[in-house]
């Protein structure tokens, strides 16, 4: 989001001097998985890595199509009134004029 900083723990002087420096990635046998500095065990670790993702919104079986359209001013503003979802509505308002509108074919 620009224009909002966010405050870290994370001392970035000491990380950019690390970086500069090309020091060794400190490393703990008791608490680390593998060894940082040594591209063995990284390579290893990696290969079996297994990534998990958490869980998320379920996707919908039939998903909207994005698209663009142009609508007038007030048409925007009285749906975007009607609070959070207004583009939902939209849609909505769109299924019960097309079920009153049955398609004409040529």
């Amino acid at each position: 989001m620009p224009g909002s900083k966010k405050s870290t723990k994370s001392d970035w002087e000491k990380v950019k001097q690390d970086v500069v420096s090309d020091a060794p990635i400190a490393y703990d046998p008791d608490t680390d998985l593998y060894d940082p500095n040594d591209p063995a065990q990284v390579a290893a670790f990696f290969s079996t890595a297994k990534v998990i993702r958490k869980p998320g919104r379920p996707k919908a079986q039939t998903t909207k199509v994005p698209i663009a359209i142009r609508l007038s001013p007030d048409v925007v503003e009285y749906f975007k009134a009607t609070g959070s979802g207004w583009q939902s509505r939209i849609d909505a308002a769109l299924h019960e004029w097309m079920a009153g509108h049955p398609q004409k074919h040529a």
